[in-house]
Order: C-alpha cells, then structure tokens, then sequence
C-alpha cells in the first residue's frame, strides 16, 4: 500500500524559469513523509515521547520533468522500500494525473531514515512497535539494494568556495538546521560557482541550466550560530548535455583537508531550452570551458 499525499504549491515556490524550484520537491517530501508517519505510529499506537525524532540520513532525489504552478495541489505517493535494525527508506512519487487518470511523473527519490534520541544524541534501533506501523506501506524490491552513501572527491585547493550563513528560520523543532535547507544551502553555492563562469562563457550563446540528480548525505547536524559555515564545490565529470557538481559543508574552520565535514552532495546539471522545455547539446567548447574555468584555482579565487 502506498500512502498519498497531495501538497498545495506556492507562488513562492517557483524560480527563475517559472518552475517549481528544485529545492521545493524536497520541501514537498519532507511534508508527504511527515504526513505519513504521522498516519501509520498513530494507528499502530506508537508513542512519541520528548526528544525522539526520525533524522534524515540520505536523500537521492532525480527529477522527471518541469512542473509547473497549478492551484491544484500535487499528489505525492510514499512507500516503504526497506527496513533495517537502526533505519528505514522511504520511495516517494511527485506527480499530476489529467482527467483520464494519465500520470505524469515529475520527480522520484529515495530516503534513509533513522531513529534518533536527541537527549543522548544519538542514533537507536527500530522497535517492534514501529516495525509494524511501517509494514502497511512496504513494497520491498529485494533487487533494489540500499541506497548508497555520497562519496565525494573536493580537493579544497582547487573548490570554489561559498560561505553558508544560517539564518533563524533555517532551524527546525530540535534546533538542528532542517534537512531541506541543506539542499538550498548547495543550490546556493553552485550559483555562487556560475557566477565564475560568466567570463569564460561570453562567446556562446545562453543557455538555461536544470537540476536533473541530487543526492545528498548528512553526516552531522548544523546549528543556528553567528559565523558563517564553509560550502566547497568542485565540477567532477562533464558529459555531452550535462556535468556534475561535487559539494561538502564544513564546520567553518577554513581550508584545511580535516576541517569536520557536516554534509556531502552530488548534483547533475543538464543544459536545457525553455521554449521546448528538453534538454539540449550546448556548442562545441561549451563544457569545456566550464570546466577550464572551475578547475583552475585562479580562475575561481
């Protein structure tokens, strides 16, 4: 069984290109998962005490398709793909059905869950309890495998950097910085890495740029604090329509090579024309002048 949720979109939630902004079906899942917990620990009697949250450990989110605004609220479908002794994953579906009952899939991703007491800071195992609020909703693929953790390579001699200033309402209930927020915090920083480009680039025509993967890991909490903390990013393949951009947000203890790492990310753009609304070849010496300009550390500087 799958459990549906249908998400009204915002205005706000739109960007540059009149899409919903990548970071929003993030936000939408993280209101579909919300829903669905709340759903099946309640029919199954599971008490919620002070301090016992469900952190998010991973997401690996791949975008279908533009969607655009509509006041009809999006339907997201939320399943159970796995259960282990201290985590779960959830599958999630972002789509619109026309009046036929024709769907047309907007987003999938996948989500590792973990249970967390946050008074002893750490993770615990599943209880039996809540082994059976999930079981209504598993579709267990056993040829799916885990998802897989993020590894990355950002060599901090070369990464273009981002300071990430944290803002008051970035917080969510346990005073950790939302996992949401951590994919805006990426977006923010791959922007501040196109601004590099706008030099190398002058010579080609403009191109639009979509978000077609991110994957990202969460490897230690964030806090509200008054310093800003360290984004590096890092172009580590390039394709014929696409390249991909390796992160990692550190403590803020500058460049050093084991300055704590807070959380990795893996993102796959893909050039693209609004008018067809596809994907598209950008001219020959496109992508490699992208990535001239973002591996060379005086170029980025």
């Amino acid at each position: 069984m799958r459990h549906r949720y249908d998400c009204p979109l915002r205005w706000a939630d739109l960007d540059l290109l009149g899409h919903i902004n990548n970071v929003m079906y993030v936000d939408y899942l993280q209101e579909a998962r919300s829903a669905l917990l709340r759903s099946c620990l309640r029919v199954a009697g599971v008490e919620r005490h002070e301090g016992d949250a469900y952190v998010v450990v991973r997401h690996e989110v791949t975008f279908r398709a533009p969607l655009l605004f509509s006041p009809t609220p999006v339907a997201i479908e939320s399943w159970v793909s796995d259960v282990r002794a201290a985590s779960f994953t959830l599958d999630h579906e972002i789509f619109v059905e026309d009046a036929a009952g024709l769907r047309t899939v907007h987003l999938r991703a996948r989500t590792v869950l973990a249970p967390f007491q946050q008074a002893e800071a750490k993770p615990r195992r599943l209880s039996d309890l809540e082994r059976v609020a999930l079981a209504p909703y598993a579709e267990v693929d056993p040829d799916a495998g885990r998802v897989p953790a993020v590894r990355v390579d950002v060599p901090r001699e070369s990464a273009v950097h981002h300071p990430v200033h944290v803002r008051f309402s970035d917080i969510d209930v346990y005073r950790h910085v939302n996992n949401v927020k951590y994919v805006e915090y990426f977006q923010e920083a791959r922007i501040s890495m196109m601004r590099h480009l706008k030099g190398a680039l002058k010579d080609f025509p403009r191109l639009s740029v979509v978000v077609a993967q991110v994957d990202i890991e969460y490897v230690a909490p964030m806090v509200l604090r008054s310093d800003p903390y360290d984004c590096w990013s890092t172009v580590s393949r390039i394709g014929s329509k696409s390249w991909t951009i390796e992160g990692e947000i550190t403590a803020g203890t500058g460049s050093a090579p084991d300055a704590p790492v807070l959380a990795r990310s893996r993102a796959v753009l893909v050039t693209f024309d609004p008018a067809t609304q596809r994907s598209v070849t950008p001219p020959a010496g496109y992508l490699d002048a992208i990535l001239a300009t973002l591996t060379n550390p005086a170029a980025t500087g």
